[in-house]
């Protein structure tokens, strides 16, 4: 379902699936191959957690290499992520929020899902336990990437983000990329949390909850009409996996591994 690419110790997760989609570029990061120190060692991406603000740009320099985007490198675009349910159209504008964090404007404000049809705009989200999620419309074409945490998915910012792309017209060819994320064997959550969610996606034991946030996601984008078959999931704990993926619930101060989708 997905390959592997590595390139001097940089490497990343590329849906095979979308080598039938000529044109359109998804990619889920892996944390190896960069320039920042423990704890946030090394290839983060994120720059509000306190790294150094030239790391992560050095390291975003070098993600964008491995995938053959470095002429994007200005028009990087991201987000200031709020676990909220706020969805965001890309155009040409707006292109290059974010793209360093040591200099140059801003992320776009207060968004958990960027959308484009721009070309040669490549959209990053950020990572260390939520689900990552990538949409692609090949016939429009249009891209979206998705933080979902459990306050994005009960809120329904996935399915809500492939609604808007369907909005959008064309045939019926909605597809869905989910990302390494905590798995439900790690993600014990308290009665606030399991409030939101129905029996089906909670295991409570007399221990513990936990919370399969990934079938949350699975669900909302079937019933928002991207079928079981039109979705692909890359299956790895973050919690489970910290040496190749960041986890604040495994590792609390941490970096950020990254979703990146971008129209060539």
């Amino acid at each position: 379902m997905f390959d592997r690419i590595e390139q001097e110790g940089v490497a990343a997760y590329v849906p095979e699936r979308l080598a039938a989609t000529p044109g359109v570029l998804v990619a889920f990061s892996e944390r190896t191959g960069g320039t920042s120190v423990p704890p946030y060692a090394s290839l983060d991406l994120a720059g509000h957690v306190g790294d150094e603000p030239s790391a992560v740009d050095a390291n975003r320099q070098r993600l964008l290499e491995l995938l053959s985007l470095g002429q994007m490198a200005d028009r990087l675009t991201t987000a200031e992520q709020v676990h909220g349910s706020r969805i965001v159209e890309v155009t040409r504008a707006e292109a290059g929020s974010g793209a360093r964090v040591s200099c140059g404007p801003g992320p776009v404000p207060a968004a958990d899902a960027l959308w484009t049809r721009e070309q040669g705009v490549p959209l990053l989200l950020l990572f260390a336990d939520c689900v990552p999620v990538v949409l692609v419309r090949p016939s429009i074409p249009a891209v979206a990437v998705v933080h979902a945490g459990w306050k994005g998915a009960a809120a329904g910012i996935v399915g809500a983000t492939a609604r808007t792309l369907q909005t959008l017209g064309g045939e019926d060819d909605c597809r869905a990329f989910v990302g390494p994320h905590i798995g439900p064997c790690c993600y014990e959550v308290g009665p606030d949390v399991v409030s939101h969610f129905g029996n089906a996606f909670v295991t409570i034991t007399a221990a513990s909850s936990h919370l399969d946030l990934g079938a949350v996601v699975a669900e909302d984008l079937k019933r928002s009409g991207v079928p079981k078959e039109r979705q692909w999931h890359l299956g790895i704990c973050t919690a489970h996996s910290t040496d190749r993926f960041y986890s604040y619930r495994a590792e609390g101060l941490t970096g950020r591994h990254g979703a990146l989708a971008v129209i060539l």
